[in-house]
């Protein structure tokens, strides 16, 4: 039986999940997955430019680990470029820092820390709210957890970020 999977951290949930060739109905073509974990350490690498060591500090994770991330999704992005696949990123054991919120009335988008909540849009005032951590079943747990491993890091009772 394998060993269970560490979670990972992931900053920002991605605002966008699905990747394919113009012109080509995505029915005709084959799917790639890109796991969250997978899409964090080709963001963390190779757009935000962190070394593997960084990048694995980041993600809570060890250096080889972060190792075979990048690898398996350096390769999915060179499928899709390559051979027109279609990639979409989905789930993973992963948690978020932070949260992307989208108003779906005026397209406004704004980022928050995990544990914060609006009701309604800073720029038109609505309500029509997307929640783009909570797209991948997120919110409490990330809440959560990022609290309890603050305070152990920290040492702190009542120590939020």
């Amino acid at each position: 039986m394998p060993r269970p999977k560490n979670e990972r951290i992931v900053q920002t949930p991605p605002i966008f999940t699905e990747f394919k060739p113009l012109g080509i109905s995505a029915r005709l073509l084959n799917k790639t997955s890109l796991s969250l974990d997978e899409y964090e350490a080709f963001r963390l690498a190779d757009n935000v430019g962190l070394s593997h060591a960084e990048a694995a500090e980041e993600m809570e994770i060890s250096r080889s680990t972060f190792s075979r991330l990048i690898e398996q999704a350096r390769k999915k992005v060179a499928n899709l470029i390559i051979n027109g696949s279609l990639l979409q990123i989905e789930g993973g054991n992963v948690h978020f820092r932070k949260n992307i919120i989208k108003c779906l009335s005026c397209g406004y988008m704004f980022d928050m820390n995990i544990d914060s909540s609006f009701t309604e849009c800073p720029e038109c005032r609505s309500a029509n709210l997307l929640n783009l951590a909570g797209g991948f079943g997120h919110g409490i747990c990330c809440t959560d957890r990022n609290f309890n491993h603050f305070n152990k890091k920290k040492g702190g009772k009542y120590a939020r970020r």
